[in-house]
């Protein structure tokens, strides 16, 4: 898969936990919107909650030194060619 023009991260931590004063492990990136939410091992679960809300299907890593993409609606690393890497602060 070759990937889109790169979207902007919206925070540089996961935005619904820095707008109510929430806590995270790790973060993902939406490959649609730029939208950073926090992983499934992190209390809120904000990256999977924006997928169900809004559909968009993949993620990528936002951790320093990992680059994978992840694919909610195939449930699977997928390879996406062209990316930058990624990483919040």
């Amino acid at each position: 898969m070759v990937a889109s023009p790169p979207v902007e991260p919206s925070a540089d931590g996961c935005e619904d936990c820095l707008a109510v004063g929430g806590r995270w492990v790790h973060l993902r990136l939406c490959l649609t919107c730029g939208h950073v939410g926090c992983c499934d091992s992190s209390p809120a679960k904000h990256a999977t909650a924006h997928f169900r809300s809004s559909g968009h299907p993949m993620v990528q890593s936002f951790e320093p030194g990992e680059e994978w993409v992840w694919c909610y609606a195939d449930e699977a690393i997928v390879g996406v060619a062209g990316l930058p890497s990624r990483s919040h602060s």
